[in-house]
């Protein structure tokens, strides 16, 4: 285990899930499943039987630290690494790699969101630890391997895997043929149906030195702001040298940047109870409802209303009367009413307010 890390990205605001999800206090530090634990705490938990605990690396916004170190007071605060602004996954997951490269250059590396859903974890330690067990091979040292799950529905909300037509078991390693946006719902019909497409998870395995060669490969520039502070990685000197040189960073993802220009790319085929949670519409999903299939949070009374998400906070009570596919939502004096088929504009509208 000892050359095992995790990278948990935590710097995101969550703002789909607005109101609850906001600047100062995003999803990510949220129990909204009602499970007693918050995304990042849940997340920490479910690798730490896999990396130890002072093998974890969360990258989060500077004003989120404080709270990182209350939701997993395991970590020490410099495995809490601070970006200066946000600037998308490849930055943020190349800052991670090379303070690791600084304490192990052999290590080996996951690299995950912080506030995805599992429900069979031990399903899950099991494809963790065989992608741990495939690129720790010496002929797999430069593989980049991403973990698909197996869709269950025709989802237009996540990108997809394409595999190589054929036998693609789960459990397995398989090559990946190529990467798919997100769907409209005809074409995601047509990915279920064919059978060879993954839900791209996000969750990412591989050997420090083979990320480091993927970036020098595919995002030189990037590469090279991070080669010149590689002196000041794991000193006192780290933080001064990204605020000062993170900006000059591509705002690019590791997915557009990296893994859909990599040649050895790899997935393994997985159902492991997993969602990102990433919508009210998601949460929707696997929330406990009543007999009018309605989710309800906090202090409310609903009459004559049906398939509906009604979550308030603590010490505010809601009536809700007459409505069939809603969502009402109230957190830190901010109020959400719409229509649960329109939800993917919240975004937009949080902008525009």
């Amino acid at each position: 285990m000892i050359n095992k890390y995790c990278i948990i990205m935590a710097g995101g605001i969550g703002s789909r899930f607005w109101p609850l999800s906001k600047n100062n206090y995003p999803k990510q530090f949220l129990d909204i499943l009602g499970t007693g634990k918050s995304f990042i705490r849940s997340t920490f938990e479910r690798f730490l039987p896999i990396v130890p605990a002072e093998n974890f690396l969360v990258v989060t916004n500077a004003a989120y630290k404080n709270t990182v170190l209350e939701h997993i007071p395991e970590l020490k605060p410099d495995q809490v690494l601070c970006e200066p602004m946000r600037r998308n996954t490849a930055p943020c997951i190349a800052y991670a790699c090379y303070r690791i490269l600084s304490q192990h250059q052999n290590a080996l590396i996951a690299v995950t969101p912080a506030d995805h859903l599992v429900t069979n974890e031990i399903e899950f330690h099991k494809i963790i630890k065989t992608g741990f067990d495939f690129v720790s091979k010496e002929n797999n040292q430069e593989a980049l391997l991403t973990i698909g799950i197996q869709p269950s529905r025709p989802e237009t909300g996540y990108g997809y895997i394409e595999l190589h037509e054929g036998d693609n078991p789960l459990g397995t390693v398989s090559a990946i043929q190529g990467f798919k946006e997100k769907p409209n719902l005809e074409r995601a019909k047509e990915f279920l149906a064919a059978g060879n497409y993954l839900w791209n998870s996000g969750i990412f395995i591989w050997s420090l030195q083979g990320i480091l060669k993927a970036y020098h490969k595919f995002l030189p520039e990037m590469a090279e702001i991070f080669d010149g502070g590689k002196q000041q990685f794991g000193t006192d000197q780290e933080q001064k040298f990204i605020d000062s040189h993170f900006a000059l960073c591509e705002n690019i993802s590791i997915d557009y940047g990296i893994m859909e220009r990599a040649e050895k790319r790899y997935t393994i085929p997985a159902e492991f109870g997993w969602s990102d949670i990433g919508t009210w519409g998601s949460l929707f999903t696997h929330a406990g409802k009543d007999n009018n299939n309605n989710a309800c949070k906090g202090k409310t009374y609903v009459h004559n209303t049906k398939n509906c998400i009604v979550n308030v906070e603590d010490g505010v009570e809601a009536i809700v009367e007459g409505l069939d596919g809603y969502l009402v939502a109230y957190r830190d004096h901010s109020l959400l009413v719409c229509q649960l088929s329109n939800e993917q504009h919240i975004k937009e509208w949080v902008e525009e307010l």
